[in-house]
């Protein structure tokens, strides 16, 4: 799970005593890309901060779709990706952009204080996961009766627990770790394991993470986004890259590729299996892929 997830569900979870696995300028001109970017960003690679764990996110095979999706931005700005490998844990921003390291973390929930964020590039929600013939494969809402009794998945401390707990439905969940490093411990595919033994009913999961997981190894499996949520906390976010603090050409620069790319970006995150949702959360969105 992300950093910023992991900072956001903390907060959460002390709100609700009970968050969560994501870069461009108008400046351009028809000269080399990277001619007006700060001097504190390199000039000869996207320098990229990344888990080398984090599948289906980032892994130091190259194997996920932020992998892909810092390719396609090293493309347009005809550069090569170089990246800095930190597990997103505490002290991943800190150990990486903070002290120049690298350029670019290529997920990053929107207003997030540790880095400057981008025009966001995608939304996405909490997703209900279950098993294809399972009786739960009509369900639409935390709020369905038919949930009543099961035994859910969760991560620890994150936005949806606090919704199991209103609905009498934390008494019976597993919980999984949120703070881990991947490279040791991932809570999500422990998560989808323990469901395809069954158990465990159903799981919850953050969507960029369930969704593609869902995709490539786990394909008896049903994946509902929980866009029909309508108390708090919010179980959407959206999703922009982060740069350092002040570097607003490097902002600036990474937004307008952002709009200029948009429908890339969008059939990349499509094809990885991500569950993408309107700006408010309460819309997916069918882009035809």
């Amino acid at each position: 799970m992300p950093a910023w997830a992991k900072s956001a569900a903390l907060r959460a979870a002390a709100r609700l005593t009970g968050t969560a696995a994501l870069c461009f300028s108008a400046l351009l001109m028809s000269g080399p890309a990277t001619a007006q970017t700060s001097d504190l960003v390199s000039q000869n690679a996207l320098r990229v901060c990344a888990d080398p764990a984090n599948y289906p996110m980032s892994t130091k095979e190259g194997t996920g779709y932020e992998n892909k999706l810092a390719e396609l931005i090293a493309s347009k700005l005809d550069l090569p990706v170089q990246y800095t490998w930190y597990p997103q844990a505490t002290g991943f921003i800190r150990n990486t952009l903070k002290v120049k390291r690298c350029d670019v973390v290529m997920g990053y929930a929107q207003g997030h204080e540790l880095v400057l964020n981008t025009n966001h590039y995608f939304s996405s929600v909490y997703t209900l996961i279950v098993p294809q013939d399972s009786a739960l494969a009509s369900v639409e809402s935390l709020t369905d009766d038919a949930l009543k009794g099961t035994r859910i998945g969760i991560i620890a401390g994150t936005p949806p627990s606090a919704h199991l707990a209103r609905h009498g439905l934390i008494g019976k969940a597993k919980p999984y770790n949120l703070v881990v490093d991947r490279r040791h411990e991932n809570p999500a595919t422990n998560m989808l394991d323990d469901l395809k033994a069954g158990d465990i009913d159903a799981a919850i999961l953050w969507g960029p993470l369930g969704g593609p997981l869902v995709k490539t190894d786990y394909p008896g499996m049903k994946v509902i986004p929980l866009i029909n949520e309508e108390l708090p906390p919010r179980l959407f976010f959206r999703i922009t890259m982060g740069v350092r603090q002040g570097e607003k050409v490097w902002q600036r620069e990474l937004n307008s590729l952002i709009r200029r790319h948009q429908d890339e970006i969008n059939a990349l995150l499509t094809e990885a299996g991500v569950p993408l949702v309107s700006d408010m959360g309460n819309e997916l969105l069918d882009l035809g892929q």
